[in-house]
């Protein structure tokens, strides 16, 4: 099988992200597994309508939740303005997005609106405070779930993806810890279309570029974690806490090679790591998922769905990952054929996709 490139790897992130986000319209959010079970039987291994009286409710089978729509604004931004360019993103947030609330949860596009969007909505429409002063301090990945364009845009240069992420990132969520959690996800994606392996050997190679200053990450330890010398000054002094956020996907991809270590089935990874909303359930269930199945994106993407909870930025942020090592050609043709709005996406990602250099 002949090596992917990195815009292969493009095009498939990003078409899986808005894969994932479409599988789990319908059964979003199910905490109770056999109510999940009842409404859509055992297994859900396609596109599914939401019920009456449930999030999203209204909207076909393969349609776009608002994640999906905000991801779609993103990257017609990046393409149109070749690069991230935050005055015309917030515009198409303003035009496209918050002109189209009310600021209640069950309305908008997608049929639902996360906390941290309806926390903007109400400090820039209702207070009419600018751009940089309306984030929200939800702890969700709602963020990750639009950068992901951007960490697919900068794979080659991580230090222009960390500075984007981050300053893209605080336009809707404030906590720190978020932001430094949302920027790793990104640098992981990034390393994936570059051709790293998911591998226990991954964040080291993360924290390389930590010592060279290209991500920007707080580090006291000397290479391999070992302790400083006496007196010494940190490695590095980075904008972020700590690197531990860029540790999480080797420690993960170590327990998924470690025989004595089993999560069967898969999908029970959200009962490992949690079933709601918060970036610290959401990161190590769509890690080990994706370290898992490697090249297997039809499994991978089904486990985080049919997990229930939050499975809709599992799903989402599994199938990016999983994506960018398989390429377009791992995905399933149905998937791709049962996409409303497939042609445009299709384009978009290549376009973005034409921005990387078309190296194996």
């Amino acid at each position: 099988m002949p090596a992917l490139s990195r815009r292969e790897r493009v095009v498939a992130a990003l078409m899986g992200a808005w894969i994932g986000d479409a599988l789990a319209l319908g059964p979003h959010w199910y905490y109770d597994l056999d109510a999940l079970r009842r409404d859509y039987g055992e297994w859900i291994s396609d596109y599914m309508a939401p019920l009456a009286g449930r999030y999203h409710a209204g909207l076909p089978a393969g349609h776009a939740s608002q994640a999906g729509y905000i991801l779609l604004l993103t990257v017609r931004s990046l393409v149109e303005r070749g690069g991230y360019d935050e005055e015309d993103f917030c515009r198409r947030l303003d035009a496209e997005l918050l002109s189209a609330l009310d600021g209640t949860p069950m309305q908008g596009p997608g049929g639902y609106t996360s906390q941290s969007i309806r926390d903007v909505w109400h400090r820039r429409v209702e207070q009419g405070l600018p751009w940089g002063q309306v984030a929200s301090h939800a702890d969700t990945t709602e963020a990750i779930e639009r950068t992901l364009a951007l960490a697919l845009r900068y794979a080659e240069d991580p230090q222009r993806l960390a500075a984007a992420v981050t300053d893209n990132t605080r336009l809707t969520q404030s906590d720190e810890i978020v932001v430094s959690m949302t920027v790793a996800y990104a640098a992981v994606l990034a390393a994936l279309v570059r051709g790293e392996p998911f591998d226990r050997e991954l964040s080291g190679k993360l924290m390389r570029q930590v010592a060279t200053g290209e991500l920007p990450f707080h580090a006291v330890t000397t290479t391999g974690l070992q302790p400083p010398a006496a007196g010494a000054e940190p490695a590095r002094a980075g904008r972020f806490a700590s690197p531990d956020a860029l540790l999480t996907p080797s420690c993960i991809a170590a327990a998924v090679a470690d025989a004595d270590i089993r999560i069967e089935p898969a999908w029970k990874v959200s009962l490992v790591y949690g079933m709601p909303c918060a970036i610290y359930h959401q990161l190590p269930a769509a890690y080990y998922l994706a370290a898992r199945y490697t090249d297997d994106f039809e499994a991978a993407v089904l486990h985080a769905v049919n997990g229930g909870g939050q499975n809709q930025a599992r799903a989402m942020l599994t199938a990016a990952l999983v994506g960018a090592q398989v390429g377009l050609a791992g995905i399933p043709q149905r998937w791709l054929q049962g996409l409303l709005g497939v042609e445009e996406r299709l384009d978009l990602a290549w376009r973005l996709a034409a921005s990387v250099s078309d190296q194996e």
